[in-house]
């Protein structure tokens, strides 16, 4: 059903990447390239100062065909969290000049992401087609009045004229992930019996009209972009011929692109998690390319160029949106034009340090790049005086402070116990889902020697003594898992979680995990999952999802619902603190 396995890919195998290269020229605009950058939440879109930060942001991502930035809302009540991350008056242009003059003279195109939260607003004021509360939501929304609905559809076109007069290159609609325009097209969210609901013709009139009413104030020449739901993955969401009844509306209505997104917010399938596979669900944003004439977008959980690059010679799509692995790494597009695969960060779609960060009210950065939404704060340059660095540990930590070290000038040397590099990160890519983790250790290792570091494995670090005429020590050495006094621990049966992960100790068919946080509930996907295909193949994360690659359920929804896999081992998950598990 999906035409071709998405794996990890094999840089050798390619002759290049001439279909992720490939300009694209609308007439009023060229598209340098076939990568866009996806919108994301940055948490900076309302702060003080947070549009200096994120101009200098996007700059160093400009090399992407498109950049889209993270959600401005037309109106206060459409904000995700109640802040200043608008685009409503004159004043909110003026003050955003300063993110598409940072792109443009840094060679890039950007386009401002307009959004209505709906439903999924975290405020009082919330308002939607009915008066449906979200289920990631406490607060009941007010059903829309048929004057406000007009009213909101002439602040997208208000905002999107704003857009333009701000400096972008065009704006996105958002009409994804179940805000407010995805709440008027489903049944779900759509109770209305006046013209803006029952028949998928009255679901469609908002999207349309907002649409038609944007293009009508800014012209043909200034993009337009409508990010559609490919699929819903929820109850009474929209089934495939729907979609692309929708799409072919949007061509008719002035849609310049159409970005595809995949889930609502409030779906319990997986879309960007570790879990997901490569592409799982590019049968689904294919079949909407297969049916219009403007070019398609295909997103989520595509974070490798040789994936992307298969994608659009199959005919999946004509761009490739990556979000997060723009937070890994700003320069994906300049490195892949230079063919320098190894040279690119890879994103482990862990989600801590993005979308955790966000929902915690906090700004948005990553894991493996701590630049990330600090380039104005965090300034890599060569050191002034160069020194001698002793770095004692090869995990991730090690491998970050030894790689910046070196590129800034100074002599390092690292010293790891082990006999390979990645410390934990060596156990964690044997967890389902995580084996991008190796990826990671092995693009710090070509870091540390591009930059000339000294690496010393199997080396036994007992004091400053073993590390003589260093004018430096950072330590890294990592984390030793705790042994509870619990009668019995000692007994045979009672094994490490690096036991388990590693190899060394194999579990039989009953077993007690003493710890509910993130590694025991790695170590029970390890124990339950590892032998399963899902994190893998497309075609098996559907299966085991119950996810239609058909166009005809509702929601792309199987109704006899997720398989039922034989599990090989019976797991009792324990914790000592109150709470939820996992938290």
């Amino acid at each position: 059903a999906f035409g071709v396995a998405f794996g990890g890919g094999n840089a050798s195998a390619m002759t290049g990447y001439p279909n992720l290269l490939r300009p694209l020229d609308l007439g009023f605009i060229r598209l340098p390239n076939r990568l866009v950058m996806g919108s994301m939440h940055m948490g900076l879109e309302g702060e003080p100062g947070g549009l200096e930060r994120l101009a200098a942001f996007y700059a160093e991502r400009a090399s992407a065909g498109l950049i889209v930035t993270g959600a401005f809302a037309p109106n206060a009540l459409g904000t995700l969290k109640g802040d200043k991350a608008i685009m409503a008056t004159r004043e909110d242009a003026v003050a955003h000049r300063v993110i598409p003059q940072a792109v443009h003279a840094a060679g890039g195109r950007i386009a401002l992401q307009l959004v209505h939260s709906g439903r999924y607003g975290f405020h009082k004021e919330i308002v939607a087609p009915s008066a449906i509360r979200a289920p990631i939501n406490p607060v009941v929304p007010r059903a829309l009045e048929t004057h406000e609905i007009e009213a909101i559809i002439d602040d997208f076109a208000t905002a999107t004229a704003l857009a333009r007069e701000a400096g972008y290159d065009g704006v996105e609609i958002m009409g994804s992930e179940g805000y407010l325009i995805t709440q008027f097209l489903c049944r779900r969210t759509n109770k209305r019996e006046d013209e803006w609901g029952g028949p998928l013709e009255n679901r469609m009139r908002f999207a349309r009209e907002i649409v038609r009413r944007a293009r009508a104030k800014v012209g043909r020449d200034f993009l337009l972009l409508f990010r559609f739901s490919a699929l819903d993955l929820v109850e009474e969401g929209s089934t495939g011929e729907e979609v692309v009844a929708l799409a072919k509306a949007l061509q008719q209505d002035g849609v310049d692109i159409l970005s595809s997104g995949i889930g609502w917010h409030e779906a319990r399938i997986p879309t960007i998690s570790q879990a997901v596979p490569t592409a799982a669900f590019a049968f689904a944003v294919r079949r909407v390319r297969q049916a219009v004439k403007i070019p398609v977008v295909a997103s989520n959980r595509i974070h490798d160029v040789d994936a992307a690059e298969r994608l659009l010679a199959e005919g999946f799509c004509d761009f490739v949106a990556m979000a997060r692995p723009f937070l890994a790494d700003g320069e994906i597009a300049a490195k892949v034009a230079r063919g320098d695969k190894a040279g690119i960060n890879p994103c482990i779609a862990c989600n801590q340090a993005c979308l955790d960060h966000y929902f915690g009210s906090e700004s948005t950065s990553c894991v493996v790049n701590p630049r990330a939404g600090r380039e104005t704060e965090l300034r890599l340059s060569p050191a002034p005086t160069p020194k001698r660095i002793a770095v004692v540990g090869g995990g991730p930590g090690g491998l970050m402070a030894a790689a910046v070290a070196a590129e800034r000038g100074h002599k390092v040397t690292l010293y790891e116990s082990a006999y390979r590099l990645g410390g934990q990160f060596n156990l964690a890519s044997a967890v389902p889902g995580k084996a991008v983790f190796a990826d990671s250790v092995a693009y710090f290792a070509e870091r540390l020697r591009r930059a000339e570091a000294t690496i010393r494995l199997g080396a036994q670090v007992h004091g400053p003594g073993d590390l003589d005429g260093c004018d430096a020590i950072v330590l890294a050495a990592g984390v030793h898992p705790r042994k509870p006094a619990i009668p019995g621990i000692d007994r045979s049966n009672v094994v490490g979680y690096g036991d388990v992960l590693s190899g060394r100790a194999e579990v039989g068919e009953h077993v007690v995990i003493l710890g509910a946080g993130g590694i025991g509930f790695d170590v029970a996907l390890h124990l339950v999952e590892r032998d399963a295909d899902a994190q893998t193949d497309p075609q098996a994360f559907a299966e085991l999802w119950g996810i239609d690659t058909g166009a005809a359920t509702i929601g792309g929804l199987r109704p006899e619902g997720p398989a039922k896999p034989a599990a090989p081992h019976t797991i009792t998950m324990l914790k000592r603190s109150p709470g939820r598990f996992g938290a």
